[in-house]
């Protein structure tokens, strides 16, 4: 995956953050991973030491507030910041296409795991038509109506074959699960009425 900052430029963007609103460690986390839209959130180990750097370097000063530090910048903080406007102007641009990047890589996955899907579910649709047609031929000697049975089962294929091309990973698992499950009761049904029969 593309990686978000370059060596130094967290603690750039850090001065920027804080230079717009004090903020406690875990804010800025959190707004990190907000203004990244959950691509990117550093950790704590990430974020709290490069905030006691910027602190000892007398960029950045906190003060305790209901038992967090709120962090903000010093008066040489603000004159930092606005030295480093150029690479602050260049950091910027340069985030906004790492997220462009990261954002790509996910819609790859994304589009390679619902490729999988459903491949896997027309597979499983396959399987189930194939064993459906030889169990309603064997069924039609017990008496059921192989026909309406066929002509049923292919409406609900065709169904979820649609709302699969439209639903999240999580749901095509559980139906595929579902089907399968379906799949194996449905044949023992049909067994249980060749023995029957």
């Amino acid at each position: 995956m593309t990686t978000v900052f370059r060596h130094g430029a967290l603690r750039l963007y850090l001065l920027k953050l804080l230079g717009e609103s004090p903020r406690h460690g875990y804010e800025v986390i959190s707004l990190l991973e907000d203004r990244f839209l959950g691509l990117y959130a550093p950790s704590a180990g990430t974020v709290y030491p490069r905030l006691a750097r910027l602190e000892a370097e007398g960029l950045v000063q906190h003060e305790q507030q209901e038992g967090r530090k709120v962090y903000s910048l010093t008066d040489a903080g603000r004159a930092e910041l606005e030295r480093q406007a150029e690479a602050l102007s260049t950091l910027e641009a340069d985030l906004s296409k790492s997220v462009a990047a990261m954002a790509q890589d996910v819609r790859e996955q994304v589009r390679a795991s619902v490729r999988d899907l459903r491949a896997e579910l027309k597979q499983a649709a396959r399987d189930v038509r194939r064993e459906v047609r030889s169990e309603v031929r064997r069924a039609g000697s017990a008496g059921l109506r192989p026909v309406e049975l066929t002509v049923e089962l292919e409406r609900l294929r065709a169904d979820l074959l649609a709302r699969a091309a439209q639903a999240d990973d999580a749901v095509v698992d559980r139906v595929v699960t579902l089907v399968r499950k379906l799949r194996k009761e449905a044949l023992a049904v049909l067994a249980d009425g060749d023995a029957t029969g």
